[in-house]
């Protein structure tokens, strides 16, 4: 994958340095200078949905809680059923 001038090597240095975060100060402080506001909040929107799915939450009561687009939970909802991320990390939070 390669879009514009941004290299595999370059996505693996972000990974890098995501893994060097050290505490939750470390990982603010880096987001809020990658991120606006507004992507953050989206982000965290997506872990409480795939939280609450989880947990077992319907469609409907997940957009009432988290206010998240129908298109969005449907993407969430798949990474949740058939992807690893979520399942993988939510459960050490």
């Amino acid at each position: 994958m390669q879009s514009g001038k941004i290299s595999e090597s370059d996505i693996s240095e972000l990974y890098r340095l995501i893994l060097s975060l050290k505490t939750e100060d470390d990982c603010k402080m880096l987001f809020e200078d990658l991120c606006t506001v507004r992507e953050i909040e989206k982000m965290a929107q997506r872990v409480k949905a795939a939280k609450l799915l989880i947990e077992g939450e319907t469609y409907n009561r997940v957009i009432c809680k988290t206010d998240i687009s129908s298109a969005t939970l449907s993407r969430v909802s798949r990474c949740v059923r058939y992807g690893e991320g979520y399942n993988k990390f939510l459960k050490n939070i």
